[in-house]
């Protein structure tokens, strides 16, 4: 079974910056993956995606020009750099990858690996 575990969440105030990481057990080459969060009471949203064969991403109109998704298969890790963070990104994030087709990137019943999630909070 894949292992997927996040880091990097934290509290940070309106405006700043954080970088969330997920390290994956096994090779993430050729595999779509993506970051989604969920906020209390709402819905798990997909912010982000790539396809690592091409690295070609994918966005939420929401953090579109503000998060930015990224990976490095040497190291078996995906990344999301959020900035100019705002209130409404407070959520728990989670990574998730799956190595078959994909129809919707940013619909999360297409994915099969998840990590435990980790926190962002955005004070005003």
């Amino acid at each position: 079974q894949v292992q997927m575990v996040e880091s990097g969440g934290g509290s940070v105030q309106a405006g700043g910056s954080l970088r969330l990481s997920c390290a994956v057990s096994r090779y993430t080459y050729r595999r779509y993956m993506a970051w989604f969060r969920q906020a209390p009471e709402k819905e798990r949203e997909g912010v982000a995606a790539i396809y690592t064969g091409s690295s070609t991403t994918w966005y939420s109109d929401s953090v579109k020009g503000r998060f930015t998704i990224s990976h490095d298969n040497a190291k078996n890790t995906l990344y999301l750099q959020m900035n100019s963070l705002r209130p409404e990104d407070t959520a728990m994030y989670y990574c998730a990858a799956t190595s078959r087709s994909v129809l919707s990137v940013l619909r999360p019943n297409y994915y099969d690996d998840w990590g435990q999630g980790t926190q962002v909070t955005v004070s005003s």
